[in-house]
């Protein structure tokens, strides 16, 4: 009997609370949008799972993320320590096709605007009683990059890194709800009948060499975000260059899976209420989507602004300017999405690729400024 009940006591069962409770079911809730929804599944999914296990009360036994030497700690520590991330953005490189924005450069400032709810995220995580490093990571939730926000908060503020990842992650799958209200109530529908004339034709030439001047530009710029712009520009000169097929292939298929299931289950598993479910979190959530709100409304305001200095058929569909936020590709479905909704011969998919690409650069930029301004020095 003695036996029994000590094993009784040992179970998960004595040691859930409800806390733990409330983080499975929104964690199932997670799991629903992958599967039924099809909300970025790649990530949901893997993060769902490892939030129910994460919150499995493991009494006495040296199992947690934050139990050093187990087993999830050391999956975790690709988290923690920032090494993920980068190859990610590596994967992402090699996956990239940045004509369109080459074709029409200036579509890079859409994505250089919509990086304003980063600082003004900042700001108001001041206001709240954050640190200013905690501000910083808090911020970069607003360029809708999960990969940049987990680099940065692994950095700025570690303790908070699970919150932070959870909403930048949860705003990257909810763009299809966020995005299409913002874009409705800043454009009108003659602005959103908008036809674009076709892009021109990039060079092989030009595609080879804007990773290594587009490197060099950004990273002596902001020194900070060489290891992730390094990471991109890296990945796409392995795809551009033609001569290594076999890189870009792994680095844009088996590599970026593997990373990105490792990744999503260790930020998941991270999540257990103790640790998740604060004050601080609730605060994160709320900042993380007014950040994505301004972000996307920057965008779509710069389009309008730079409207009023083009002529003819150089303006540009104001809707492309929502696309200046990093979640590639799916900003850039949700505007040709709602365009084809106004006009289903209108395609705006390869245009909004341009501000979006041009929003994973931006955000790279944003972080690494911050990160060499508030604590990377």
């Amino acid at each position: 009997m003695d036996f029994l009940i000590d094993f009784l006591s040992q179970t998960g069962f004595a040691g859930m609370e409800w806390t733990n409770g409330v983080m499975i079911v929104i964690a199932l809730v997670f799991i629903y949008l992958a599967i039924a929804k099809d909300y970025e599944p790649l990530l949901l999914l893997p993060i769902g799972f490892g939030a129910i296990v994460g919150n499995i009360p493991t009494i006495g036994m040296n199992l947690s993320v934050y139990d050093e030497g187990s087993v999830l700690w050391i999956l975790y520590q690709g988290v923690s320590q920032g090494v993920y991330p980068p190859l990610i953005f590596l994967g992402i490189g090699a996956m990239t096709d940045f004509s369109t924005m080459l074709s029409n450069p200036k579509l890079i400032l859409l994505g250089a605007a919509a990086q304003v709810g980063i600082f003004l995220t900042l700001i108001g995580a001041l206001f709240l009683g954050f640190t200013v490093q905690e501000a910083g990571a808090i911020g970069i939730i607003g360029g809708a990059d999960g990969p940049t926000a987990i680099f940065l908060s692994s950095q700025l503020a570690p303790g908070l890194l699970g919150a932070i990842a959870i909403a930048a992650y949860s705003y990257m799958a909810l763009v299809p709800v966020i995005q299409p209200p913002i874009m409705y109530l800043l454009t009108n529908k003659k602005e959103r009948l908008i036809h674009m004339k076709a892009p021109r034709v990039v060079s092989k030439r030009e595609r080879i060499l804007f990773p290594i001047i587009g490197f060099l530009i950004c990273t002596l710029i902001a020194p900070g975000s060489l290891v992730l712009i390094g990471m991109l520009f890296f990945g796409n000169l392995l795809k551009e260059s033609c001569v290594t097929e076999r890189l870009a292939n792994t680095a844009r298929n088996g590599m970026i899976d593997i990373v990105t299931i490792l990744l999503g289950f260790s930020v998941g598993a991270s999540t257990q209420a103790e640790t998740f479910l604060t004050p601080q979190s609730m605060l994160i959530f709320g900042l993380g989507a007014a950040s994505f709100c301004v972000a996307t409304a920057g965008g779509l305001i710069a389009a309008k602004v730079m409207n009023l200095f083009l002529k003819g058929d150089n303006k540009i569909n104001p809707l492309i300017g929502a696309a200046g936020v990093s979640a590639v590709p799916d900003s850039a479905r949700v505007v040709h999405t709602v365009g084809q909704k106004e006009d289903p011969s209108n395609f705006l998919l390869m245009h909004a690729m341009a501000p979006n690409v041009a929003g994973v650069i931006g955000s790279a930029i944003a972080a690494g400024v911050l990160w060499s301004m508030l604590g990377g020095h």
